[in-house]
């Protein structure tokens, strides 16, 4: 755990829950799984507030718990899962592509609230709709209903853990800690629900002063609810479902850069076809056969068969081997080798990087030694046909940077300079691994610039919220033109260039944190993939 990455947690666990549960949750990640009572004692917290932060981090999976054999309950910090909500808003936006706006706000609940079940979240994304329909318009939870259903089928969503129901036989006492357990058979599996209704909108004030008063409203009607058809039922977003469409995502368009769309659509295709079988940290897809490939193409590709085949000749023959052949059973059976897939892409990062930092000639040199592995500084100069001195200075500053490594090979066993030969080379797993840190380190700037630039200008943003305010509750009232006009002059013309240029800051920072997030993805995926293969 590096110190960039304790930092960038410190920083997005303030950020979303604020200093307390910042407080704790850092604590843990820095010392390792602690029991309750050495956590409060620790961070001088007292131990209501500990229990109330560990109950937010538990309900987010920010944080897992373990009994011992003694029967104490320890907690420990899951640094991960907390770096995951960097990439919040890129799983809302998937969901949105894919399934509109009612699959965007079901992601949306799941993500804000940790853990929730399919009634509440349809109750509460029917209501959120029907806010911004138009007067007399309704969303149905049927609706809502149906595409929950279709993120569990395609394993967006899933079921939580749960405490096991058993036969009350064990007259002792309760353990100090639920065991918490999911068969996998069921961690898809939606309850079949009536949910009958339609979204509700908020009551405005006027409505309210016009019905019967809140404190003399009948009772009765919040005592006899029925029981929640799906209590203890509970639903997460599935983060490793979202990674690996990412990752197709970025393998379909690396295709379609290095060929054309055509073979990007048969590699789509294929993805697609074994997204549900093959796991997330698999090296391969299953293996499939060019008649089912045939079959599965979309609707708007009428290609022939035989076309297709070349097709995926091409792409076996490529030397980047995305898609490799397996067999020949079936008209040919293809796989696509997605450890060598994210391996290209993390390569190509590290090669655009070192362009952006050094210039085109250190990137020639840098693909050079990717691409003959092993080169003394005198082949690096005659390959490179860069002057001696330039080439020198050029691989000396990668070699400072880590972009590159030195191997040393004695011909003697006392290790003269004169008598060893010195061979530059790219170790991509190291490189890899320095980038993330430093990516790590360019997030949590680009956040705490965001934050001391919505400090500086609080007072002005506050202001405009204000005014907004002001304007929106005159315009509901039907005011004239003149008076909203006056409200608005509130806010003076530097005022108004100093929000706009606020704002401008504001947007180009959050968009540099979604950029470099997906550079971090591609490179954790790497490193992930390439050690499990290890």
């Amino acid at each position: 755990m590096t110190q960039a990455e304790i930092k960038l947690c410190s920083l997005l666990l303030q950020e979303h829950f604020g200093e307390i549960v910042e407080k704790i949750g850092v604590h843990l990640i820095r010392t390792g799984s602690q029991p309750l009572r050495v956590i409060a004692h620790d961070t001088g917290t007292s131990l209501d507030q500990v229990k109330k932060a560990l109950c937010v981090l538990v309900q987010h999976n920010l944080v897992s718990y373990q009994v011992h054999k003694r029967g104490v309950v320890e907690y420990e910090a899951q640094c991960s899962r907390v770096l995951r909500m960097l990439r919040y808003p890129r799983y809302i936006y998937t969901t949105k592509t894919l399934y509109s706006d009612t699959g965007e706000l079901i992601v949306e609940e799941l993500l804000l609230n940790g853990k929730l079940t399919m009634s509440a979240v349809v109750k509460k994304v029917a209501d959120r709709l029907t806010e911004t329909m138009e007067d007399g318009k309704t969303m149905d939870y049927a609706e809502v209903s149906n595409t929950f259903v279709r993120l569990a089928d395609t394993h967006f969503v899933q079921r939580c853990p749960s405490v096991p129901t058993t036969e009350n036989s064990d007259p002792g006492p309760p353990p100090p800690a639920p065991t918490l357990v999911i068969n996998e058979k069921d961690m898809y599996l939606v309850p079949k629900l009536s949910l009958i209704g339609k979204g509700k909108r908020r009551r405005s004030s006027d409505e309210d002063a016009a019905g019967e008063p809140k404190a003399k409203r009948p009772k009765h009607t919040t005592d006899n609810k029925e029981p929640i058809p799906d209590d203890g039922i509970y639903w997460q977003a599935n983060l490793d479902r979202f990674h690996q469409h990412f990752r197709d995502q970025a393998i379909v368009s690396a295709v379609a850069n290095r060929m054309d769309q055509t073979s990007s659509e048969i590699v789509r295709t294929m993805l697609r076809m074994s997204e549900i079988t093959t796991s997330s940290s698999a090296p391969f897809t299953q293996p499939l056969s060019s008649n089912e490939i045939f079959r599965s193409l979309p609707v708007g590709y009428n290609i022939a068969k035989q076309v297709l085949d070349q097709y995926l000749t091409l792409l076996a023959d490529d030397p980047l081997q995305f898609v490799g052949k397996s067999g020949d059973s079936g008209g040919g059976m293809y796989v696509i080798n997605l450890h060598k897939a994210l391996a290209s892409l993390a390569t190509a990062t590290l090669e655009s990087v070192v362009q952006e930092r050094f210039g085109s000639r250190c990137a020639r040199i840098f693909r050079l030694v990717l691409q003959k592995k092993h080169l003394e500084q005198k082949q690096v100069e005659d390959f490179a046909m860069i002057p001696a001195k330039e080439a020198k200075d050029m691989l000396y500053k990668m070699l400072s940077e880590n972009f590159i490594s030195l191997q040393e090979i004695p011909k003697t066993p006392d290790h003269a300079p004169s008598r060893t030969f010195y061979l530059y080379t790219v170790n991509i797993l190291s490189a890899a691994r320095m980038l993330l840190h430093r990516c790590y380190k360019s997030i949590a700037n680009l956040i705490e610039r965001r934050q001391f630039e919505t400090k500086e200008n609080k007072r002005l943003l506050e202001k405009s919220q204000r005014v907004e305010a002001i304007i929106a509750s005159m315009q509901a009232t039907g005011a004239e033109e003149a008076q909203l006009q006056e409200i608005e002059e509130m806010i003076t013309a530097p005022e108004r260039q100093q929000l706009e240029t606020l704002k401008r800051n504001v947007n180009k920072l959050d968009a540099s944190e979604i950029q470099v997030d997906e550079t971090i993805f591609l490179l954790e995926s790497y490193i992930e993939c390439t050690m499990k293969r290890l």
